[in-house]
């Protein structure tokens, strides 16, 4: 074919060179267990912080949390006569046992760690059909459960460096803490205890008390800033989730700083930025367009901030999550694009 314009000749390939296939056309070399083992990676400072700050006990929940969750993957596939070895090598139970670590005290007995387990991997995941199939993120679930069956384990936090006491953690404190309405000195001074530069500082490192994978601001926000730079999550979920819990909070305190603290507390305390980087982005549990993924995260947001300011429960994260993951199947029919030239078909009168 001769081009007028540039006086070149240009040849088309011929049919048998091109390949014909159906979609999708764009793929990568990742697989499922590139992926978890990326996302393990990225928790490397978030468990490196909790074994810092709350010693080895630390370091023996994540290992157990870890070995149960393959342990129960494996029974299961073995009961089910599933493929055992590529079940289990995935990296998913793996990922899970993490996880579920991250969000359990230092101080939680072995039998803890095994029941947590079992509840992620079977009543989370795999009863549902395995990776892929599970409407909820299997180690909320677990969470959530543990929370609920045994809430005196659940809620004594080791002190950093002391795990032979234990102290509140500080949204326990805000919760405990009589709201006052107005701006009268009292309320603007009520929960200058644990809202000061002194102790947001300490929130930013991770000198408080918490589930072990939580309480290092700095540490999260490095393993959530490198998947994002990865590519593993849409950066919409984190920024619009962690986004609609300090809109909300900061503007409750401006209007009544005696009923919560201001929002650089409430971004830094509790598991909101675990939360937002590691469980809200699951790819399975998680919108599949962006804009869907933006409605997640806003509600998620919003929960978290009704139940930190309003509820019983002093944290909401794990609760708004899982409540959010119940509406994504809505979420991705409200927000499913358009295919390119579709109509639709009006039925006449």
């Amino acid at each position: 074919m001769n081009d007028n314009n540039n006086n070149e000749n240009i040849v088309l390939p011929n049919g048998s060179d091109l390949v014909l296939s159906v979609s999708p056309h764009v793929s990568n070399r990742d697989n499922t267990r590139g992926i978890m083992l990326k996302v393990v990676l990225a928790l490397v400072p978030a468990m490196i912080a909790g074994v810092w700050f709350f010693g080895l006990d630390a370091l023996r929940v994540i290992l157990l949390t870890a070995a149960f969750t393959v342990l129960a993957e494996a029974l299961w596939c073995a009961m089910l006569k599933k493929p055992v070895k590529a079940n289990v090598f995935d990296g998913s139970a793996l990922v899970t046992g993490v996880l579920l670590a991250c969000n359990l005290p230092s101080a939680a007995p072995w039998w803890v760690c095994l029941i947590g387990a079992f509840i992620a991997i079977w009543l989370g995941k795999q009863i549902f059909g395995g990776l892929g199939r599970n409407p909820f993120n299997p180690a909320l679930v677990a969470r959530v459960a543990l929370l609920i069956a045994l809430p005196a384990i659940m809620t004594t936090w080791p002190t950093p460096h002391n795990d032979a006491e234990t102290s509140a953690t500080p949204l326990g404190i805000v919760g405990t803490t009589t709201k006052i309405t107005g701006h009268s000195q009292a309320a603007r001074q009520n929960f200058q205890t644990v809202d000061n530069s002194s102790s947001l500082k300490e929130y930013f490192i991770g000198n408080r008390g918490g589930c072990l994978g939580e309480t290092s601001a700095i540490a999260l926000l490095i393993g959530g800033l490198a998947l994002i730079a990865m590519k593993l999550i849409k950066w919409q979920v984190p920024v619009c989730f962690i986004g609609t819990v300090a809109v909300i909070t900061g503007a409750t305190h401006l209007l009544a700083p005696g009923v919560t603290p201001g929002p650089l507390f409430h971004v830094m305390t509790g598991g909101l930025l675990l939360g937002a980087f590691f469980m809200a982005t699951d790819m399975v549990t998680s919108p599949i367009s962006t804009r869907g993924c933006v409605f997640f995260a806003i509600g998620c947001g919003v929960i978290t901030s009704v139940i930190r300011i309003w509820g019983n429960y002093p944290e909401g994260v794990s609760f708004s999550i899982l409540l959010m993951n119940a509406l994504v199947p809505l979420i991705d029919r409200w927000c499913l694009a358009r295919p390119f030239g579709y109509t639709v078909k009006r039925e006449k009168a």
